[in-house]
């Protein structure tokens, strides 16, 4: 029989891990391109350590789903935190003894850790009924939050701490890997039971005869998996989201250099587009579970357009921080709301294949998007970078209209 209060015990479990992890991932973004640097004695090689975490995660999410649909969820989560803490520990020699490709060894395995860690959320929503399940996905979401404060404020004591112990000050935020994705695994290892899918498969046993049927099923081919209207918006929403959110962010902070800005104004703007992010995470996992998944990836599509619109007609940092917050919630929107609609159209070991396939997708999206953002903004300006990401929104409007129109909601139900 469902047990709420294990749902909900398992949720507070994920959190505290996927808050000591977000934190030191962040700590470790904040030092990366600097250290690489340092390392080489080349600036062209800096963003090179951050694009190799965000390949080995699209890599290695399917791999991984596989694990987690064959072993459950604990397992690979367990496997996740220990590739992360690995990760601190090679960065750690990397610096240590001054070897620039054992950095990138260190970012590939922290990559696959966070890889495993953003399946959490899909882990999140199938521990609770269909009607909660973009609530719990937005809790989630929203341990991204304290990363973004103690991320960054972990750099600076975490190196005036390996300086005490006579230690190369650099080496702070991969220590903090080390420890706060040991303590994760050994968080999730040892309280994540039962396996969220069990749960999920109680939830679904307990949901009436249709539901019981499809759970003990066997699990269809991937392909048909993908063939469904609903798994595939589900799929375009996150991906055309965080490419969106990708391309004008990781621009934004040159833009405002461009222009004179100096680092408090540049910390302002990307601190009120990371609240945007995941401050709002509980909120809006509300909305998307009150009013339905297709109106909420609406005005998520929304709100990503009123973004790209506004951002580049002023160099104001105020203005800049209204736009760069509403990118973060549009992106908050497509993100839970994506997940949700995956949740809800699979079942057991299904949700883990696609969820992988989802993930796998999504960060080589926003890995080429990145790249891809450089020359954008090097060839048109600001205001090129977002025309693009006003074209890939408008096209998940259409596809919003096209496969979130009721004649394909009946026809998922019908599969």
């Amino acid at each position: 029989m469902y047990d709420r209060a294990t749902s909900n015990r398992l949720l507070y479990t994920m959190f505290i891990t996927q808050s000591l992890f977000s934190a030191s991932n962040i700590a470790v973004f904040a030092l990366v391109a600097i250290v690489a640097v340092k390392l080489t004695g080349a600036d062209s090689v800096a963003g090179l350590a951050s694009s190799t975490q965000t390949f080995a995660q699209a890599l290695a999410a399917l791999p991984i789903a596989v694990v987690m649909g064959r072993f459950g969820r604990r397992l690979g989560l367990s496997l996740g935190y220990s590739l992360a803490a690995l990760g601190g520990l090679i960065g750690i020699v990397a610096i240590v003894q001054g070897i620039f490709p054992l950095l990138l060894v260190s970012a590939a395995l922290i990559g696959m850790g966070r890889a495993s860690g953003e399946q959490a959320r899909f882990a999140a929503g199938e521990m609770f009924p269909e009607g909660e399940r973009a609530r719990m996905i937005g809790r989630l979401v929203f341990a991204g939050t304290i990363g973004a404060v103690a991320g960054p404020a972990l750099v600076a004591p975490s190196g005036r701490l390996m300086e005490s112990l006579g230690l190369n000050a650099d080496i702070g935020p991969w220590v903090g890997m080390l420890v706060f994705c040991g303590l994760a695994l050994l968080v999730t290892f040892f309280l994540l039971r039962p396996d969220p899918m069990a749960v999920a498969r109680t939830i679904a046993n307990t949901a009436g005869e249709k539901r019981k049927h499809d759970s003990e099923r066997p699990a269809r081919p991937l392909a048909a998996l993908l063939a469904l209207p609903k798994v595939q918006l589900g799929i375009a929403a996150a991906l055309i989201s965080q490419t969106v959110m990708t391309v004008l962010m990781v621009m934004t902070p040159l833009y405002m250099d461009h222009h004179h800005h100096g680092k408090e104004d540049i910390s302002l703007v990307i601190s009120m587009h990371t609240l945007g992010m995941f401050g709002l995470s509980a909120v809006t996992g509300y909305l998307i579970d009150r009013f339905g998944r297709i109106p909420m990836l609406f005005v998520g599509a929304l709100t990503l357009i009123a973004a790209a619109l506004l951002a580049p007609v002023s160099t104001n940092q105020y203005i800049l921080a209204v736009a760069l917050f509403l990118l973060g919630l549009g992106w908050n929107f497509g993100y839970v709301a994506g997940a949700s609609l995956l949740a809800d159209a699979l079942q057991g070991e299904e949700r883990a294949r696609v969820q992988g396939v989802n993930d796998s997708l999504v960060f080589l999206a926003a890995g080429f998007g990145s790249l891809a953002s450089g020359p954008l903004f090097a060839s048109g300006g600001y205001a090129a970078v977002s025309v693009a990401g006003l074209a890939l929104t408008v096209g998940l409007i259409g596809l919003i209209f096209w496969l979130g129109r009721p004649r394909v909601e009946a026809e998922v139900e019908a599969v």
